[in-house]
């Protein structure tokens, strides 16, 4: 049992709320946030959490991370996962449905990953379900069974279990989902683009060069998948949401879409807007991803995109493996594993570059809390401070900074092309419901986060 009060207060002198950043004391009861007051209006005897000039955010909500348990543990598993996410200052996060074995396409598999996760996280989780050929049939019993969502891939996933889906593959599945006011989650990538760009690229190409592998994923194959989307969602109405948009054309016809009232939202990724192509060295496949790391220009064109509200959230898309796959020695981007592990580093990693555009942690707590618990579902509960949510609360120091080392990662594996970077916003506490689960580098407590199903929130 946690010896936490029942009832607190938190004070700061920079309190980030849905209206703006104040300061503040919020009151907390059982868990919950009942009530944002003014600096002074704390009661007699009710203990005090003094967080002075740090800044008090929302907790964090990632609705992209692969777990990968059961099944491929030792890629990641919950309590690492979970531990990273807490010392990153993500209080929830969304599970992706593939990589773990089985694969959440059906009702089964949910709760054997529901099993899997139970009483082994550090934060809440909540899961999506798949959307994969010949699978429409278990939509509906997945939605009633508590996922959040669903995900499919329009290219090859990377694991035989979680097969990609084809233009009639959603068309049987768009409809149910548009039924159930369930988001479709989608991996916007055109398989015969990749082909051809694939058989014009490799042959006779170096695989250590960024480049080979760069030019094996064009923007086009973005771009040509989301015009296809959109024509979907114009005849069925489904909600589609294009994770990870990294080819910044590709918001264009998202844009066009939304001026038009349709339900279709986006994200992007900390790394797509830390990094760019010019700076990936050859051989360095910790940073191969799917879709690419792209140039410095379309970075510039992500954040302008980002500012303007045409992307609506920034998700890790906490990917990893273990590191023989990334073939660090061979240096192949050609075959090595890809995806990046970033769950404990997305706020450093996206405040470094917004800070110096000119943004606040207000905009950090829309991008990555109140946006993604509003795709999930969970914003009545989740991703804001305000009364009626529950107390999931962090505190940040935005102007110190950290040097990224292996041994201060939690992820299962440390690989991650992070390690060496400087960022700033240093989480200095972590708060789920009420309770301290991290402070200063260090977890506090046994794991306390619930598995989220839809149907019991």
């Amino acid at each position: 049992m946690s010896d936490t009060p029942t009832e607190l207060v938190f004070r700061s002198a920079h309190v980030v709320t849905p209206e703006g950043i104040t300061d503040a004391a919020v009151w907390v009861k059982n868990g919950i946030i009942a009530a944002v007051r003014p600096f002074g209006d704390v009661p007699a005897g009710v203990a005090v959490v003094e967080c002075g000039d740090e800044y008090l955010l929302p907790g964090l909500v990632d609705t992209h991370v692969h777990v990968n348990d059961p099944g491929r543990a030792d890629w990641e598993g919950w309590e690492t996962a979970t531990r990273a996410a807490a010392a990153g200052g993500v209080t929830t996060l969304v599970d992706m449905p593939l990589n773990s074995i089985p694969a959440v396409t059906d009702e089964a598999a949910l709760w054997a990953k529901a099993k899997a996760a139970a009483g082994q996280t550090y934060v809440d989780a909540g899961f999506w379900g798949g959307v994969v050929p010949g699978n429409a049939g278990e939509l509906r019993p997945l939605w009633a069974a508590g996922v959040l969502g669903f995900k499919c891939f329009l290219s090859p996933s990377g694991v035989s279990e979680f097969t990609h889906v084809a233009e009639a593959d959603l068309r049987a599945a768009m409809p149910i989902l548009r039924e159930l006011g369930a988001p479709l989650l989608v991996h916007a990538e055109s398989p015969h683009v990749l082909e051809a760009a694939a058989a014009a690229a490799l042959p006779g190409a170096d695989p250590r060069a960024y480049a080979t592998y760069l030019a094996s994923r064009p923007p086009e194959a973005e771009i040509e998948a989301v015009e296809m989307l959109m024509r979907l969602v114009r005849e069925f109405g489904t909600h589609v949401h294009v994770v990870h948009v990294s080819a910044a054309e590709a918001l264009q016809p998202i844009h066009a879409a939304r001026e038009e009232l349709l339900p279709v939202t986006s994200e992007t990724c900390p790394h797509y807007l830390h990094f760019a192509a010019e700076d990936v060295p050859d051989g360095a496949t910790e940073m191969k991803c799917a879709p690419p790391i792209r140039d410095a220009g379309n970075r510039e064109d992500l954040w302008t995109a980002l500012g303007a509200g045409w992307i609506d959230l920034v998700a890790t898309d906490h990917s990893p493996c273990p590191p023989g796959m990334k073939l660090r020695d061979e240096g192949d981007f050609v075959r090595a594993w890809g995806g990046i592990a970033s769950v404990q580093l997305g706020f450093g990693a996206v405040w470094r570059d917004a800070r110096e555009r000119g943004y606040t942690p207000g905009h950090m707590a829309q991008w990555m809390a109140s946006a993604p618990a509003r795709l999930a579902g969970l914003d009545r509960r989740k991703g804001g401070i305000a009364p009626g949510r529950d107390a999931d609360l962090v505190v940040i120091d935005p102007d110190a900074e950290y040097l990224v080392e292996p041994g201060r990662l939690f992820h299962r594996h440390k690989l991650s092309p992070y390690v060496g970077s400087m960022l700033p916003g240093v989480v200095e506490q972590t708060w789920l419901r009420g309770v301290k689960i991290h402070e200063r580098g260090e977890i506090v407590g046994p794991p306390r986060g619930h598995v989220l199903l839809r149907t019991a929130l």
